[in-house]
């Protein structure tokens, strides 16, 4: 990426961000978004993907510093030479998943996730979940807290929690994973191709009522979730060198 100083500031609502980003307009001025030639995201890895998701339409790259606690999409916070850290940042592109969730009304709900889509038991007792692929069944029932389907970008995030696998981030895969499953036990999960389109069906809604997130965007009460991969939407992501998230992926399997 070519050197340029028309940086767009955006900032989370702590003080520590706010700061920062005072400090650094200050420093470096501050341009509108739509005539920017990067965004600097300042906060932790939930202001980065509200970021990535609120500057979409633009097709920009989005340079982040952490002023938060996680980070793990983040660079390091340093105010020196930002125009070309960003300038040599490393860009990896990122495809969201969309989520169409059905209610039982027969209205549906409409979101894209950078990280994972997940569905919760939402009362006392657990889900019963049918989940199919391109179309087939391929588990008549699992009885869990809850499932969840993850891009590589989100593989060490919720899914890593639920004891989900790292997926490196040009693998073209997507992490099916259980979230405290009870039948079939022990069952892990499954690594399915990027272009396989995954459909969740809540058996029993009214007694096991169940929820749908993506990236924080929920859908209460839903009674079947379909998810697919977006390729024709593209989210830019700029890394320090030799700091990549290819190689940040790699490296948290060894902590």
């Amino acid at each position: 990426m070519a050197q340029d100083g028309r940086l767009a500031f955006r900032a989370a609502r702590t003080d520590q961000a706010q700061g920062a980003r005072a400090d650094l307009v200050a420093r470096y001025g501050d341009c509108a978004p739509e005539a920017a030639r990067a965004i600097v995201a300042l906060g932790g890895d939930g202001f980065m993907l509200e970021t990535l998701h609120a500057t979409q339409a633009l097709g920009l790259p989005v340079y982040g510093m952490n002023c938060g606690t996680i980070g793990f999409l983040m660079n390091g916070y340093d105010a020196e030479g930002l125009p070309e850290r960003v300038a040599a940042g490393e860009e990896t592109v990122i495809n969201p998943l969309a989520m169409t969730a059905h209610r039982p009304d027969g209205t549906t709900a409409e979101a894209l996730a950078i990280n994972e889509v997940s569905l919760l038991r939402a009362g006392p007792q657990a889900a019963r979940l049918r989940i199919s692929v391109d179309g087939k069944v391929r588990m008549e029932e699992l009885v869990c807290d809850g499932a969840l389907l993850c891009t590589p970008a989100g593989s060490t995030a919720y899914n890593y929690s639920a004891h989900g696998p790292i997926l490196p981030v040009g693998s073209d895969v997507l992490a099916l994973t259980a979230v405290a499953a009870f039948r079939p036990r022990r069952w892990r999960g499954a690594l399915l191709p990027k272009t396989a389109r995954v459909r969740f069906d809540v058996i029993d809604p009214v007694k096991r009522p169940v929820m749908a997130d993506a990236d924080g965007r929920s859908v209460r009460e839903v009674v079947a979730v379909e998810v697919r991969s977006e390729p024709a939407i593209r989210h830019r992501i700029l890394f320090d060198p030799g700091h990549g998230l290819e190689e940040r992926l790699i490296s948290e399997q060894f902590v």
